[in-house]
C-alpha cells in the first residue's frame, strides 16, 4: 500500500509543483478541461511501453500507472458484500494487517430477496465507502449471473433467477458504491451460470435466451448504472473464452450497448494475446503466477497484453489503435477514481453501516411457511426456547471463495437469539448434527473449533430430548461456504440438505409441534419434511449483523417481508436445466472425459432457452415447493381490482396500471406488489408470465394505498433472432398482479396496437 500512496502523493505534488511555478497545468492535469481532451493530452506524452504497462497486473489485485506523469496506479478488491482483506503482493496468503477487517454485509441473495431498491443504494453506499477507506478504485463485484440451476455453487453472490429483477435492484447498487469515487466490476459477461468446468467450458444458447434472460441485468448495470468496469467470464461462447470474446465484448457491449468503459478479466480468464488485442478486453489480470517467483525477471510482465503484446507492436503485426483504445478508456477511469480529488474519504465498520447490514438482513428474510403462526415466538409463552443446529454456531463470512471476509464481528444466529430471548426465557443449545468443522480461507481463520466426536445417535437425541423440555424449537440448518456447497469453484453435489439433517428436522418436528426451521444458505434445497414442519424461514448469509437480523424476526420486531427471487422446484428434476438442458456438460462428452483443460472444453447446451425458473413452472404448470416471488408476513394484505387508464395502446404509448392494497392484519408491515405481463396470443413461445415491474408498499393495520405501474412497449416485447431486434406483436396481453408468480390477486386485459 505504500507504493500506492507514494503515487498518489506524486501526482499531488506534479500538480502543485506547477502552480508554484505559475506554469500552466498540462492539459491532463486540468480539471477545468473536458475529460476528453485530457485524456488525449495524456495519451500524447505516453511511450509505448508505459501504455502496455497499464494493461495488466503488476501485482495479485494491483495494476501500474504511470509514475513519471503522476497517474497512479489501480488497486482493486474482491468485495460483493464486504471488502476483501489484503494478502500478500504476489501470492493469495493474507498480508497479516491489523486494521482490514469490515463489516459484512448481506450475501447478494438475500438483498434481492428484499425488493427493495433503496436497500440496493443504502447497501452499494456503505460498502463503497469502506472500499474507499480501504484506498480500493475497483470493487469487484456486484455479480449478476442468472439461477439457472440450484447445484450452482456460486449462486449465494448474485441475484435471482430473474432479468428484470436483477436489473432493477442491481442499477441503485452500482451508484451507491461509485458516488465514493469507487468503480464497479459487474460480473460475470457473460453465461458463467455454474462453477463445474467453469474455465472449460463452451455453453450453446439461443439468441432469445442470450438476449431476454441473461443479458439484460448487465445491460442495465451499463446503460442505466454507468458501471465505471465490467468483468469477463471464464467459460467460452461461441467457441472464444468470454474475458476475449468478439460477439460478447465488442459487437453486444461496446458495439449494441456503446459501453465506454473498461473490461477487466476474470483472475487467469485470459489465453490468446491476439484475441485480447483485437476482442475488447482493457485490463489483465491473473492468478497464473506467483510474480517474481516464477523464474522470469518479472512474471507479470509475460501476461498476454504484456511484453508479447509490446513484441507484437515492435515488430509491426499489430498496430497501436487498439492500444490507444483501451489506455484511454483507463485514463478515464483514473480521472472517476485515482485521480479524483473530490471523492470523499469513507469510513468503516461505522454504527450507520452495522444498522444498514441489520436492515438489509430483516429485509431479505423470507418467511416460506408459518401455519399455526409459530412465529414470531410469544414471550408469554416461551419459558424455553431450543435452539438446534450447526449453522446456529457457525461462523459463514469465512469461505465460499473469493467472497471469503476478515470482519470486525460476526453476530452469530444463537447469540442472537440469546440476547433478544435470554432475559425473558431460558434459551438451550444441541447441535444436532456435525458437518462441516473447517474454518479457514487463505489465511483467514475463523478461529473456532467444532469438532465433536459424537455419534449421529448421541447428537440427535440430545437434540431430541431439549426438543420434547421445550416450548419452542428453532433449528438453524441449511447450506455452508464449505467446498461443494455454497462456494466458488464447485457445484453442489446434491439438491438435498447435507450431513442428514433431513432426519434431523423430521425427528424434531416429531418431538416438538412449535418447530420453526430456519434455513441459512444461497440456494434452494430439498424439503422432504415440509408437510410435517409447521414454519420454515430463509435466511441467506447474512453477514455481521445475521444472528441480530434473524433474530428481531423470530421475534417480530420486524415483520418480514422478504420475497425468493428464485423459484424452489420439489425436486432438481422440476428445474428446466436438468429436465430439457445439459448439466453440467453434454452427457457424451462428460463420458469422454471432456473439459479436463482448454483444449478440450465441454460443451453445454442450454436447451430449456427462455424458460428458466417460474417461466418454466408457470408455463409447464409444474408445481414449486415455493414460488418466485413469495414470502409471507405476520401481517395479512388484500389487494383491490386491478384498474388500467387505457384498454388499447400504440407501440410509442404507455399504459399505467393501478392496484389498491391494504394491511388487513393487527400489525404494521410491508408488502410486495407484482406486476406480470401474459402476452394471451403470440407468434412465437412465450413464457406464461414475465415479471415487468414490482413496488414494496409499507402499511401500518387498516391503512390501504395505491401503487401504481406504468410500462410502454418494451415489456410486452420478445427479441426477434431474425432480425436482431426486439418486437411487440400487436394483439391482446394481461397484467397480472400478485405477490408471487403463483399467487396473481387480479388481473386487467389491454390490447397493443
Amino acid at each position: 500500500m505504500f507504493k500506492k500512496t507514494a503515487i498518489v502523493s506524486l501526482f499531488t505534488f506534479i500538480s502543485a509543483s506547477y502552480m508554484a511555478q505559475n506554469t500552466p497545468l498540462p492539459v491532463y492535469l486540468d480539471e477545468s478541461k473536458p475529460v476528453e481532451l485530457r485524456v488525449k493530452d495524456a495519451l500524447s506524452r505516453m511511450t509505448l511501453e508505459e501504455k502496455v504497462a497499464m494493461l495488466h497486473a503488476q501485482s495479485k489485485f494491483s495494476s501500474p500507472g504511470v509514475p513519471r506523469l503522476g497517474i497512479p496506479e489501480f488497486w482493486t478488491t474482491d468485495g460483493p458484500h464486504g471488502v476483501r482483506p489484503e494478502v500478500m503482493w504476489d501470492e493469495w496468503n493474507q498480508a497479516g494487517w491489523t486494521n482490514d477487517s469490515i463489516i459484512a454485509y448481506p450475501a447478494l441473495t438475500a438483498l434481492s430477496a428484499t425488493w427493495n431498491k433503496k436497500m440496493s443504494w443504502n447497501y452499494g453506499k456503505a460498502l463503497g465507502e469502506e472500499a474507499r477507506y480501504r484506498k480500493k478504485d475497483i470493487l469487484l463485484g456486484p455479480g449478476v449471473n442468472i439461477y439457472r440451476t440450484p447445484l450452482n455453487g456460486r449462486n449465494f453472490e448474485y441475484m435471482g433467477e430473474d432479468p428484470y429483477l436483477t436489473s432493477k435492484m442491481v442499477v441503485p447498487y452500482i451508484k451507491g458504491v461509485q458516488s465514493n469515487g469507487v468503480a464497479t466490476s459487474v460480473k460475470h459477461f457473460a453465461l458463467n451460470n455454474q462453477e463445474m468446468f467453469r474455465h472449460t467450458s463452451n455453453v450453446k444458447v439461443d439468441d432469445r435466451a442470450l438476449y431476454e434472460i441473461y443479458l439484460p441485468a448487465f445491460k442495465a448495470a451499463v446503460t442505466e448504472g454507468d458501471s465505471w468496469t465490467i468483468m469477463g467470464a471464464y467459460d467460452m461462447y461461441k467457441d472464444q473464452y468470454a474475458s476475449q470474446n468478439q460477439y460478447l465484448l465488442n459487437d453486444i457491449l461496446k458495439g449494441e450497448w456503446k459501453y465506454k468503459g473498461v473490461v477487466v478479466s476474470d483472475w487467469g480468464a485470459v489465453n490468446n494475446t491476439e484475441q485480447a488485442i483485437h476482442n475488447g478486453l482493457d485490463l489483465e489480470f491473473g492468478s497464473w503466477t506467483n510474480g517474481l517467483s516464477a523464474g522470469t525477471k518479472n512474471a507479470y510482465d509475460n501476461y498476454y497484453l504484456a511484453k508479447p503484446y509490446l513484441d507484437l507492436i515492435k515488430s509491426g503485426k499489430v498496430g497501436t489503435k487498439e492500444l490507444d483504445d483501451k489506455v484511454s478508456r483507463l485514463l478515464n477511469l483514473a480521472y472517476k477514481t485515482t485521480m479524483n480529488r473530490n471523492k470523499p474519504f469513507g469510513n468503516i465498520a461505522s454504527e450507520e453501516h452495522k444498522a444498514i447490514a441489520k436492515e438489509i438482513g430483516e429485509e431479505g428474510i423470507v418467511l416460506l411457511k408459518n401455519q399455526g403462526n409459530v412465529l414470531p415466538v410469544d414471550l408469554n409463552k416461551a419459558k424455553k426456547i431450543a435452539v438446534i443446529g450447526e449453522n446456529a454456531i457457525k461462523i459463514m463470512t469465512v469461505g465460499g471463495g473469493s467472497s471469503s471476509l476478515k470482519v470486525k464481528y460476526e453476530t452469530l444466529p444463537l447469540d442472537g437469539i440469546k440476547a433478544r430471548f435470554g432475559k425473558q426465557s431460558d434459551v438451550q443449545y444441541a447441535r444436532g448434527y456435525v458437518g462441516d468443522i473447517g474454518g479457514e480461507y487463505n489465511g483467514v481463520k475463523s478461529g473456532q473449533d467444532l469438532k465433536d466426536n459424537r455419534s449421529e445417535a448421541e447428537l440427535l437425541n440430545e437434540a431430541v430430548e431439549l426438543a420434547k423440555k421445550s416450548d419452542y424449537v428453532i433449528f438453524v440448518g441449511g447450506l455452508n461456504k464449505a467446498d461443494f456447497q455454497d462456494s466458488e469453484g464447485n457445484d453442489r453435489k446434491s439438491y438435498g440438505l447435507p450431513y442428514n439433517q433431513d432426519n434431523v428436522i423430521a425427528a424434531l418436528a416429531k418431538a416438538n409441534k412449535n418447530l420453526a426451521v430456519v434455513l441459512v444458505s444461497g440456494n434452494a434445497v430439498a424439503m422432504p419434511w415440509i408437510k410435517e414442519v409447521p414454519t420454515v424461514v430463509q435466511a441467506w448469509y447474512l453477514g455481521s449483523e445475521a444472528g441480530n437480523s434473524i433474530a428481531s424476526v423470530l421475534a417480530g420486531d420486524a415483520n418480514p417481508s422478504g420475497k425468493l427471487p428464485f423459484t424452489f422446484p420439489v425436486k432438481l428434476e422440476d428445474n428446466s436445466a436438468h429436465q430439457l438442458g445439459e448439466y453440467p456438460g453434454n452427457k457424451a462428452e462428460l463420458a469422454a472425459d471432456k473439459g479436463k483443460d482448454q483444449k478440450n472444453p465441454i460443451n453445454i447446451s442450454y436447451n430449456e432457452g427462455i424458460f428458466v425458473g417460474y417461466r418454466w413452472h408457470d408455463t409447464k404448470k409444474i408445481k414449486p415447493l415455493f414460488s418466485f416471488g413469495h414470502g409471507l408476513s405476520y401481517t395479512t394484505f388484500e389487494f383491490g381490482k386491478a384498474k388500467a387508464d387505457k384498454t388499447t395502446m400504440s407501440q410509442d404509448d404507455k399504459i399505467t396500471f393501478t392496484v389498491s392494497v391494504k394491511n388487513t392484519g393487527k400489525r404494521a408491515g410491508a408488502e410486495v406488489a407484482q406486476l406480470y405481463i401474459s402476452d394471451l396470443k403470440s407468434s412465437v413461445e412465450r413464457p406464461a408470465k414475465e415479471l415487468k415491474g414490482f413496488e414494496k408498499v409499507y402499511l401500518n393495520p387498516g391503512e390501504e394505498k395505491e401503487v401504481t405501474f406504468t410500462i410502454d412497449q418494451s415489456a410486452l416485447s420478445f427479441f426477434d433472432p431474425q432480425k436482431h431486434d426486439w418486437v411487440a406483436e400487436p394483439g391482446d396481453f394481461e397484467a397480472q398482479i400478485g405477490n408471487s408468480s403463483d399467487a396473481i390477486k387480479t388481473k386487467v386485459k389491454f390490447t397493443l396496437k
